[in-house]
């Protein structure tokens, strides 16, 4: 029996590691959410420019925006938590992606762990990069697709299904932009070397391609072109700093190696 238990320890310690890190990474989006909360009227306002300016009908007392609206008693109290839990989520992504990294980052050896501090500094910058990419080509998607509407027709959009809309652009560049991030932190830490993420180029490509139209809201060419190409740009350079490092790191094995070859054999002792 104690070789059973101490067979399902290391599996209860991932499962505990797993729920402290689940736990942190939903206290502070929750945290984050009070700024989501508070803010509620400029971020509607940012967000809704692309259909229309909101900020201008507010201020003229018009009854209506375009082609949003709200729906429903609950609906205005659904929209303002909801635009609060994503701001959130966007918020806190570089503490829950830290999180996410920490929980694999138990299993490394010591030196390997201070690659944790090039992680979170350059997944900030990237998530952020790619957040800010995805918003500035809402305007584009919402021309491309409202472009389908027939000129017979108005399109009245419901404001939550919007708002879903444009979050999971933002969030799915954002999130996409990590890649490089997770390939090159994967090769220093020894796990992934530059040839094997290179040669299978091919698949990488479609794979990214296919991530692109399964998982981007719009469906249409243009945005999922958009959100291609820079991610196989970042693929290869992510593969080609990865060689770079697998250059540099083996010349330092060899030079071990070779000292090490270079001690002379020791002498018998004479009797």
């Amino acid at each position: 029996m104690a070789s059973i238990k101490d067979a399902r320890m290391p599996l209860l310690d991932h499962l505990r590691e797993l729920r402290k890190r689940v736990v942190r990474a939903s206290l502070a989006i929750f945290l984050a959410s009070g700024f989501g909360w508070f803010t509620y009227n400029p971020i509607i306002t940012t967000l809704a420019k692309p259909v229309c300016d909101l900020s201008a009908a507010q201020k003229s007392g018009a009854t209506h925006c375009g082609s949003l609206y709200i729906n429903g008693v609950l609906g205005p109290l659904n929209l303002q938590i909801k635009v609060a839990l994503l701001s959130g989520v966007i918020l806190a992504a570089p503490y829950w992606l830290y999180q996410l990294w920490a929980f694999i980052a138990p299993g490394l050896h010591k030196k390997e762990k201070k690659y944790s501090i090039l992680f979170l500094a350059s997944a900030t910058p990237f998530f952020a990069i790619g957040a800010t990419l995805g918003y500035l080509i809402l305007p584009v998607a919402i021309k491309v697709l409202f472009g389908f509407t027939p000129n017979s027709l108005s399109n009245l959009v419901k404001f939550d299904d919007y708002l879903d809309f444009v979050m999971r652009i933002i969030l799915l560049f954002g999130l996409a932009f990590e890649l490089p991030i997770f390939l090159v932190t994967f090769n220093l830490i020894g796990f992934l070397r530059g040839t094997t993420i290179l040669r299978p180029w091919r698949i990488w490509l479609f794979a990214i391609t296919l991530f692109t139209a399964a998982f981007t809201p719009t469906g249409d060419p243009l945005t999922m072109m958009l959100l291609a190409v820079p991610l196989m740009i970042l693929y290869f350079m992510a593969g080609g700093i990865a060689l770079l490092v697998d250059k540099r790191r083996d010349k330092r094995s060899e030079r071990i190696e070779a000292n090490s070859s270079a001690i002379d054999a020791p002498t018998p002792i004479e009797e």
